[in-house]
């Protein structure tokens, strides 16, 4: 039994959604079974009937037609009320166990790595937690399908019996060719299919996501022609690795085809001596039940496609979003800068020129990024950068609020993105966005709060963005506040409101800043100073 992180969650979103999935399986061998029995006693009642109409007045008189006819309406009712039972109970089961799953995938990523966490592109990021998961939900919907097939083929070879045990033989024969010849064609033709549609996908998602960030941009120097044509070209892949899939699937239904045609033939060849209706009964209940296998060959058609999306998901899941909550730092930790000790409520600003690693340094202390590989080998440890005795990582992250420089907005309203820092009152939020110098601004939009402000909070300036980024940071009950440029492109004037504001909430807070600013007004904010001189000066 596979082990993988993938395997073990589903393993556990299949015992905690058993009732479902058994209701579904139920429902599918009723739906499996009461097809084949409809079709064949239709089958044996028709040619019965019209065998006894042609015999004259008493044998159709004779003839029983109540009971069959009831039986008919009463398997077609079944037939219809488990099939509707079936789709409700796996597809509900299935969603449950993906409301499990992805968030399970999310806290996995956010707690990898940075440098594979970091590397994942939107598009990847978007194929990973959507078409890839689908996959898996194909997969858990599917479930139900060889109760389904393994009762059409009882029911068939239950149909076929009174026809003598030739034509019984041939239903077994036939089913057990047409899952074993599906599965091998299915292997060979979508082995390379099903991987690739998912990766193009992701690689059409990402290109989309990119040149739609830059749309602004690619108008203004002309190339959206060149990125639009880019981007057709990535979608003729996928259209065409689609129509492979579609050829592929073609096949496999020919092969089905065959395989149901012939084994008809011969069972109607062997059901000769028996009577015609049995006869006619035997026939259409093989057809019935090689067609019960249809949901089985689409299973194996998305084989290679679901198998590639959870190796992928598996790269993701083996980092357990538990690890961040493990060992967590004390709650009001110092920060060590290569020998530079701070303790809580001190207030550091980094200085040196653009590109030293000021960012970096940042980005270190939010564990965003790896620690430099070891530069050399007798490198003293006083060179290493620590939170609360410990290496920055996602354990730490809590001890810190963070205002980046390039400020990221999620497509919704003004608290809903203030709100990425924790659910706050509205008077805690509009606390904040004064001390950001933006209360004014946000109590003259149309809803407020609740006013929408578009991708990546488009409808909003490139200043009011980085005051919004700041007020979010301002309301996360953090000791200490990590700064990235937060006054560029203000005014003086604003600037000057925003550093008093921030001096004062510092004060009463007690909370610890580090700041990366070239501008002198919000420098004078603290007392400590370090210079960067390169990139690597701090491990």
């Amino acid at each position: 039994m596979s082990s993988s992180p993938l395997a073990v969650l589903i393993r556990q979103q299949r015992k905690r959604h058993a009732a479902g999935l058994r209701l579904a399986a139920i429902s599918a061998a009723v739906v499996g079974a009461g097809s084949v029995l409809l079709l064949g006693l239709s089958g044996w009642f028709l040619t019965g009937a019209a065998i006894a109409g042609l015999g004259g007045l008493a044998a159709a008189q004779a003839f029983n037609v109540l009971l069959p006819s009831a039986g008919i309406r009463l398997l077609a009712i079944l037939r219809t009320a488990f099939r509707y039972l079936e789709r409700l109970s796996s597809h509900a089961a299935a969603l449950k166990a993906l409301a499990a799953i992805r968030p399970a995938l999310y806290a996995s990523l956010a707690a990898a790595p940075p440098a594979q966490a970091l590397a994942l592109s939107r598009g990847e990021a978007s194929a990973r937690l959507v078409q890839d998961v689908d996959a898996v939900e194909t997969r858990l919907i599917r479930l139900s399908a060889p109760w389904g097939a393994g009762a059409a083929v009882t029911a068939g070879l239950a149909m076929t019996a009174p026809a003598g045990w030739g034509p019984a033989l041939v239903v077994a024969v036939a089913a057990a060719g047409a899952v074993l010849s599906g599965r091998a064609l299915a292997r060979r033709l979508t082995a390379r299919t099903g991987p690739a549609i998912q990766q193009a996908a992701g690689d059409l998602k990402d290109a989309l996501a990119a040149y739609a960030a830059a749309a602004p941009e690619l108008r203004v120097y002309g190339v959206q022609d060149r990125a639009a044509a880019e981007i057709a070209a990535k979608g003729a892949r996928l259209d065409a690795l689609r129509r492979e899939a579609v050829a592929a699937a073609g096949w496999l239904i020919a092969l089905q085809g065959a395989i149901l045609g012939l084994a008809v033939a011969l069972v109607l060849a062997l059901a000769r001596d028996a009577a015609t209706p049995l006869a006619a009964m035997a026939g259409l209940a093989t057809a019935m039940a090689l067609e019960g296998l249809a949901g089985v060959g689409k299973a194996f058609e998305q084989d290679a496609g679901a198998d590639a999306a959870a190796k992928r998901l598996d790269t993701i899941l083996v980092h357990g979003p538990n690890a961040a909550r493990a060992q967590a730092p004390p709650d009001r930790p110092s920060l060590d800068f290569g020998g530079l000790t701070l303790t809580a409520g001190s207030r550091l600003v980094l200085t040196g020129p653009s590109g030293c690693g000021k960012t970096t340094v940042l980005e270190r202390l939010l564990g965003l990024r790896a620690p430099p590989t070891a530069a050399h080998p007798g490198e003293s440890r006083d060179k290493r950068l620590s939170c609360g005795g410990q290496e920055p990582d996602a354990r730490t992250r809590a001890a810190f609020a963070h205002a980046p420089q390039d400020a990221a907005m999620i497509a919704g309203t003004v608290r809903a993105n203030l709100a990425l820092a924790g659910t706050r009152a509205d008077e805690a939020l509009w606390d904040a966005l004064a001390d950001a110098a933006l209360e004014a601004r946000v109590r003259a939009l149309p809803q407020g709060l609740d006013t929408w402000i578009g991708e990546n909070g488009e409808r909003l300036s490139g200043g009011e963005r980085r005051r919004l980024s700041l007020a979010r940071a301002l309301l996360r009950d953090a000791p200490w506040l990590l700064l990235d440029e937060p006054t560029e492109g203000l005014d003086a004037a604003t600037e000057a409101l925003i550093v008093e504001r921030l001096d004062a909430r510092l004060k009463r807070t007690g909370q610890g800043l580090i700041l990366v600013s070239h501008r002198p007004a919000p420098r004078a904010l603290c007392d400590l100073r370090l210079p960067i001189a390169a990139p690597t000066a701090i491990g």
